[in-house]
């Protein structure tokens, strides 16, 4: 089984070295979402995906460049064909895979949370703030709170402490540092487990790019190295 398994990979990863010889495979971002991806003070794509990313590539063979985009046309410009893949903290989800496919996850499922101003924020009943298009806004508009949609995850956060919203509803791994750094901000209400996790986002055409991924993804994960590399960013609890 195992040699199978081995076998497996290596046809995959193999066909990463003859697609790196066709094109580069440009990688798309939001570049807003620390610590998952963002733009430093060079100004290039940095974080826990850009590092993971650049890896991929490398264990694939294939010859990468990455793509700023954002979020709210992240799925429109893939299929567009503005760049090959999504690599921008995309939840899996049933919706989206109606759209475009999904490699395996490359976190597992994270928890997202509300953080507010108050103790006794209302989060069934309140006015909840989360970006669009995201998981969280989808939960929000069907928990019976009111949903305030934002197109930046930094505007969500402006809108709790501008007032205009009670508490903001997103990854609690985005959350953690800006809670941590500010001290009228708290984590309310319970955790909301929500997504199958975090993949990379191909078009449907792409099977043969999904499966180069798919190949050194497991790779990462057989190694521990990716493990190894969540942890550095704390985006996410490690696979078992």
């Amino acid at each position: 089984m195992k040699k199978l398994v081995l076998s497996t990979l290596a046809a995959a990863l193999a066909g990463g070295m003859a697609m790196a010889q066709d094109k580069t495979i440009r990688l798309g971002t939001e570049g807003a979402y620390a610590p998952w991806n963002f733009v430093n003070d060079a100004g290039e794509i940095d974080g826990f995906e850009r590092e993971l990313g650049d890896e991929l590539c490398a264990r694939a063979e294939l010859t990468c460049e990455w793509v700023k985009n954002d979020w709210d046309s992240i799925i429109p410009n893939l299929v567009g064909g503005n760049y090959d893949v999504i690599i921008a903290g995309m939840s899996i989800t049933d919706e989206r895979d109606e759209v475009i496919d999904f490699t395996q996850n490359y976190t597992p499922p994270d928890p997202s949370a509300y953080a507010g101003m108050s103790e006794d924020v209302d989060v069934a009943g309140g006015v909840i703030a989360a970006q669009t298009g995201t998981i969280q806004a989808g939960y929000v508009a069907e928990s019976g709170a009111t949903l305030v949609e934002f197109a930046t995850p930094e505007e969500t956060i402006a809108a709790v402490k501008n007032g205009e919203a009670d508490a903001v509803l997103a990854d609690k791994s985005f959350l953690a540092p800006i809670v941590a750094e500010d001290a009228d901000m708290m984590f309310v209400g319970e955790d909301v487990p929500l997504g199958g996790g975090v993949g990379m986002g191909v078009r449907e055409s792409d099977t043969e790019l999904k499966e180069t991924f798919d190949a050194a993804i497991q790779s990462m994960k057989d190694d521990g190295s990716l493990n190894e590399l969540i942890k550095k960013w704390e985006v996410a609890s490690t696979f078992e």
